[in-house]
């Protein structure tokens, strides 16, 4: 079977009788079969995606939902009715969801398929796709080399053809950096234009649903069908929901601004530099006009985030004590070593290490100190960002410093860890949709990407753009 690259293709082929869904399916699983060693599912659902699949086939053509013939995997942080999720966290271990998240039962209405459950960094916390309960998953590029995280999986998934795509979560980057490091399309909404209900949390004020896929129009469907008030989110907007897969198109020449502290940052690997700039050229000569401007903030970015991150995680793992679900230690003889011994030996280290951080900032005497300051600096980049947008269109910036790198090479170094999303943690402080367009390979194969960022809510504008130069760096 060939290779697919966007649904409308799967669903000419499904129209022509050229395949069938049970095809299909087969297709995937036997990828999956031969990607064993990358270790991107958890669970595989090939039984029941092959079922699904026959029952669907016999729908009549009008009668199809628009996600027929799209197969996906969903992160593991993401509740499916009747299956398991656990975080990839030994602390919910054999944790079976009584429910579906809002995204995932919009999906399944419109006739997609969940091929399977990716593995991802524990609880969402980390960058690099190693703090998983479940091990490692490997960059299909070089199975030496990480995907990126925490949605790294989701990208390996996509990026190796086991499915067509996937939906990830996005805190700080976790859908753009590793569709980066995968050479993917990775896409993120506004902050609440997709509820969260049903999304495991780690920084309720962050956390985002995404997707990862090969094609703008996919990312631009998934999102259409995803989006919407949602009475079980108190967070999510009400704002309509416009058929983005009707408009994309971008009509004029758009004005960008980059940011000169991101191109020019010490951490800039000289390819990615190149790379970028190089796209910025190609931009200038479609007629864009491509500005580098000021930006002060950026070196603040990381530090506030992870100030204010780390405090909502503290919160919201506060959940997991061994006593409602999940992990129990069988060491515990009281309810106190209940509590201590199930988090001790149920969270990992990257987890623990998230834990004592945001409860640190969160104590007497430090709260002023960091949590508020960090809300404080958090205001002033949304200041700055809300300006920008008052002149340009759109803010372009590197998805990440460098390609993908060995796995175990920052194991023992947070901090250098933490700074690979030094460019992709903007948007999620601010809340606005961001996508990472692949725009190659380095020298040695790895994928490079770029990244595109919107105003709040202007999702239309951010995916019809990002079709017009993707279509045409995918020309070239």
């Amino acid at each position: 079977m060939k290779t697919y690259t966007s649904l409308s293709q799967i669903q000419a082929d499904l129209q022509a009788k050229q395949i069938t869904l049970p095809d299909l399916i087969a297709h995937y699983l036997e990828k999956i079969e031969k990607t064993k060693h990358l270790n991107i599912y958890i669970e595989v659902f090939a039984e029941e995606a092959l079922a699904r699949a026959k029952a669907l086939q016999q729908k009549p053509e009008n009668e199809r939902g628009k996600l027929f013939g799209m197969v996906l995997g969903i992160k593991d942080v993401l509740c499916y009715a009747g299956h398991a999720v656990t975080a990839s966290s030994k602390i919910l271990e054999g944790f079976v969801s009584p429910y579906s998240a809002t995204a995932i039962e919009r999906l399944l209405a419109e006739d997609a398929i969940i091929i399977g459950r990716t593995n991802c960094d524990e609880f969402a916390m980390g960058s690099t796709n190693e703090s998983s309960y479940y091990g490692v998953t490997r960059n299909a590029a070089d199975p030496d080399k990480v995907p990126g995280g925490s949605s790294g999986a989701s990208a390996v998934a996509v990026q190796a053809h086991t499915c067509l795509a996937a939906l990830g979560s996005d805190t700080g980057g976790s859908v753009r950096q590793p569709a980066a490091l995968c050479g993917v399309v990775g896409f993120k909404p506004s902050y609440g234009r997709i509820s969260r209900y049903g999304l495991i949390a780690y920084g309720s004020s962050f956390d985002q649903i995404g997707t990862l896929s090969h094609s703008v129009e996919d990312a631009a469907l998934l999102l259409e069908v995803m989006a919407g008030a949602d009475e079980f989110d108190s967070t999510v907007s009400q704002l309509p929901v416009p058929a983005y897969t009707s408009a994309l198109s971008f009509e004029g020449k758009a004005k960008i601004a980059y940011f000169k502290s991101a191109l020019g940052h010490e951490k800039m690997d000289a390819e990615v530099k190149s790379q970028t700039f190089q796209f910025i050229q190609q931009l200038e000569q479609q007629g864009h006009e491509v500005t580098a401007i000021d930006f002060d903030y950026l070196d603040y970015i990381i530090p506030a985030y992870y100030v204010l991150t780390t405090a909502e995680a503290s919160s919201n793992l506060s959940r997991y004590d061994g006593v409602r679900y999940g992990y129990r230690s069988p060491n515990a003889t009281n309810l106190y070593e209940t509590y201590t011994k199930t988090r001790s030996e149920g969270f990992g280290i990257e987890v623990q290490r998230r834990i004592m951080l945001g409860t640190f900032v969160l104590s007497a005497g430090y709260y002023d100190a960091y949590y508020t300051k960090a809300q404080q600096v958090r205001q002033l980049i949304w200041q700055r960002t809300k300006s920008i947008f008052e002149t340009y269109d759109f803010i372009l910036m590197p998805a990440t410093p460098t390609p993908a790198w060995e796995i175990g090479k920052l194991k023992d170094d947070p901090v250098e860890m933490y700074l690979s999303d030094i460019f992709t943690v903007h948007a999620n402080m601010v809340g606005i949709p961001a996508i990472a367009l692949p725009l190659g390979n380095n020298k040695e194969g790895l994928p490079i990407g770029v990244q595109l960022m919107a105003n709040r809510f202007e999702e239309a504008k951010l995916l019809g753009f990002s079709q017009e130069v993707h279509s045409k760096k995918s020309a070239v």
